[in-house]
């Protein structure tokens, strides 16, 4: 049952921080897995960022800065607001994608600096 845990614990461990190399010379492989366990589970309490552009507030926008920019140009201010609300749908749907993309992206790395931090101050030599 121990040897079942300690393999389970080490497949978790491994796959999460593929991203982390460590000199392993002269450790202990049942200390190791511990304190990468221990550290994994630390990184758990990084918060996650779901904050990103609104589409409503992008049409919004979009709305706007085209009836002004129609009716500046001497057209219907009507046309250019709806041709303005499309453009602002549709960099709202490419902008927020791409917040929830760079929302992720710094939310692992923040985790695996916890990670890293968390294992050098247990004596381990990280490589990269």
């Amino acid at each position: 049952m121990k040897k079942l845990l300690l393999i389970s614990l080490t497949f978790f461990a491994f796959s999460a921080n593929a991203n982390i190399i460590y000199d392993k010379t002269g450790v202990d492989d049942k200390d190791f897995v511990y304190d990468e366990h221990q550290c994994t589970e630390m990184s758990q309490q990084v918060q996650k960022n779901t904050s990103s552009r609104g589409v409503v507030s992008s049409a919004a926008k979009g709305a706007a800065v085209g009836a002004a920019g129609t009716a500046i140009a001497g057209g219907s201010g009507s046309d250019g607001a709806k041709i303005g609300a499309g453009v602002g749908v549709a960099s709202g749907l490419l902008g927020g994608s791409r917040d929830r993309r760079a929302n992720e992206a710094n939310y692992q790395a923040e985790k695996e600096t916890v990670i890293r931090n968390c294992m050098a101050n247990r004596g381990y030599t990280i490589l990269n």
